[in-house]
């Protein structure tokens, strides 16, 4: 069984109690990438139980430039289970093994920048079948915390992620599309996070998750919920051992609109004195948004390639901004 570090336990790998708030969230988020393919995604469910449905996201970055994506509200009633939409997570061994599945319809992008107006991207590409059933191995500590901390303290509609934690994985599968087929074995980086959240909680964030192999991870994270209010974190993981980021620095490229991001760079150093830096170019990018009472908030994805000295990998580069 995988390390664990924090307030956690093997069976928050399950869903919680289901808790009072409007807004209660619980999800769990899982990305893969395939440096020799040139494949990559992630897959996410959250449980909205008190609102009757389940945010169902799939999305992945093909060789060829083209993204699959696909996103449902899908009913449920319930908090017992991570089933919506045509998506399954199973756990088969808490903190060390997990299975994820998808059987369902998803649109083919040629030019995925179509999808910042997602009723046009839907209207005008074509929809296609796809087949997802992928295993995530732990190569890491599972790392977080089960709830205790600050984000506790604010109203429920001011949350983001009260309870949450990460791990570092080794994924192996196949993608089906219509005949194609793809082998993945490849790494990524899954969450699972439960409590009130809204996604206008916070003003913009950079999450970059890093992948180099088994023996080499990162995740580095800059978020900001107002003026004043910035909150840095991360950590390196190489096996079993964990390494907080303690100071971290974020800066990129934009395309002309200034919010696609091309290039990433970011400054890092760790509780033990390392310092490393880290450049990242965007291979595939979508931009997401995510509307409520009258805020936008914009959350663009880029599959991106990673360099550290002369280490290659790859992993996801998140930019939020609310506007």
């Amino acid at each position: 069984m995988a390390k664990i570090i924090g307030n956690l336990e093997p069976a928050d790998d399950y869903t919680h109690a289901l808790g009072p708030e409007p807004n209660f969230n619980e999800s769990m988020y899982f990305n893969f990438f395939d440096r020799e393919r040139r494949i990559g995604g992630f897959l996410r469910l959250g449980n909205r139980a008190n609102e009757g449905h389940a945010e169902r996201t799939v999305t992945v970055f093909l060789p060829d430039g083209h993204v699959l994506f696909g996103f449902e509200r899908a009913r449920i009633d319930g908090n017992d289970a991570f089933e919506a939409g045509g998506v399954r997570f199973e756990v088969m061994e808490p903190s060390q093994k997990l299975r994820t599945t998808y059987a369902g319809p998803v649109i083919d992008m040629a030019e995925p920048r179509q999808m910042a107006e997602p009723r046009e991207a839907f209207r005008n590409n074509p929809t296609r079948q796809l087949r997802i059933d992928l295993v995530h191995d732990a190569v890491g500590p599972m790392y977080g915390s089960a709830g205790s901390g600050n984000e506790a303290e604010r109203p429920a509609e001011e949350q983001f992620a009260r309870a949450h934690y990460e791990q570092h994985m080794h994924v192996t599968g196949t993608i089906e599309l219509e005949g194609q087929r793809f082998e993945l074995d490849g790494y990524g980086l899954r969450d699972h996070s439960w409590g009130p959240r809204s996604w206008q909680a916070i003003e913009r964030y950079e999450w970059l998750t890093l992948n180099f192999g088994a023996e080499l991870g990162a995740m580095i994270s800059v978020i900001r919920r107002g003026p004043g209010e910035v909150r840095t974190g991360g950590v390196v993981v190489r096996g079993d051992a964990l390494d907080l980021v303690t100071e971290a620095e974020i800066d990129a490229d934009y395309e002309d609109n200034g919010l696609y991001h091309t290039h990433v760079r970011a400054r890092v150093k760790t509780a033990r004195g390392e310092a490393l830096d880290i450049e990242g170019e965007v291979k595939s990018f979508i931009p997401l948004r995510h509307r409520r009472d009258g805020t936008t908030t914009h959350i663009g994805e880029g599959m991106t390639e990673w360099r550290l000295g002369d280490r290659v990998g790859y992993g996801l580069s998140e930019f939020l901004r609310r506007r």
